[in-house]
């Protein structure tokens, strides 16, 4: 099958400021080419205008969030797309944006995909709080499944993704849960419920902190089990960033870019 239409999905950490760095990160996009760009934790009022500038040949949409948790979604103006803002995906605190659903049409076939960025900490509430949103983003091809079979059509397009912050839970009372076992419940279990899948990526590890001190498997996609996709080496998902840099480079990226790597990914046609 060819490919449909690609996407890149990047956590830009505060991407008004300074301007130089901006004006990287717009650099950096641009030479993914990708027909979808899914950028987190920013401030509109300052991009908006800029990626517009930038970007001639998209449309751009973003989320209403407070301060810098915003969601900024660019399509290629040969895709049709019909976006809403999805406040479920909030769970009504400020430290969660909202979800960004986008349908893309792509030659008479649907496409739903939810942008999410989970916010977070490895505290109890900001566990419960990734454990809330996830599982609304399962559930939510329940939802979707409902419609499709209205119309005749029996298989969802189904896709969610983003910086979903699974970095497990630092509990006082000896019951921790590693970001490792945080991932095995939602692949074990609500993937085989949901007949979804997480795509593997070529690394596993997408985030780490300008001073070294944090890093964590953050950034992911999941997906229709029926669903296929471009292979990079062993991998469907290629990540692109400080992670292929050489390592006496990788901090100055970091600091020069973002804190976290670009994903990138091809979804073929069904």
């Amino acid at each position: 099958m060819g490919k449909a239409f690609s996407v890149v999905s990047w956590n830009v950490k505060h991407f008004k400021s300074p301007k130089a760095r901006a004006n990287r990160a717009v650099s950096f996009l641009k030479s993914q080419d990708a027909d979808i760009i899914a950028l987190y934790e920013l401030f509109g009022k300052d991009v908006f205008a800029e990626m517009v500038k930038e970007f001639p040949g998209y449309s751009f949409y973003i989320t209403e969030g407070k301060s810098s948790q915003e969601i900024l979604l660019g399509v290629r103006n040969n895709l049709d797309a019909f976006i809403t803002q999805k406040l479920e995906f909030s769970s009504g605190t400020t430290h969660i944006s909202p979800g960004l659903l986008a349908t893309i049409i792509h030659d008479g076939s649907l496409y739903p995909m939810l942008f999410m960025n989970l916010n977070s900490a490895p505290t109890t509430q900001g566990m419960g709080l990734r454990h809330e949103m996830m599982e609304r983003a399962f559930k939510y091809r329940q939802r979707l499944d409902k419609l499709a079979w209205e119309v005749g059509d029996p298989k969802v397009n189904y896709i969610f993704l983003g910086d979903l912050e699974t970095m497990g839970m630092n509990h006082p009372y000896g019951r921790s849960i590693d970001a490792y076992t945080e991932l095995r419940k939602w692949d074990d279990e609500e993937c085989k419920k949901y007949n979804m899948r997480r795509l593997r990526k070529s690394h596993d590890l997408t985030y780490r902190s300008c001073d070294g001190k944090q890093e964590g498997d953050y950034d992911h996609v999941y997906v229709a089990e029926h669903l296929s996709f471009t292979k990079f080496g062993d991998a469907e998902v290629d990540v692109r960033g400080w992670v292929t840099e050489p390592e006496d480079s990788q901090k100055e990226w970091r600091e020069k870019y973002s804190p976290h790597s670009l994903i990138y990914f091809e979804v073929h046609k069904v």
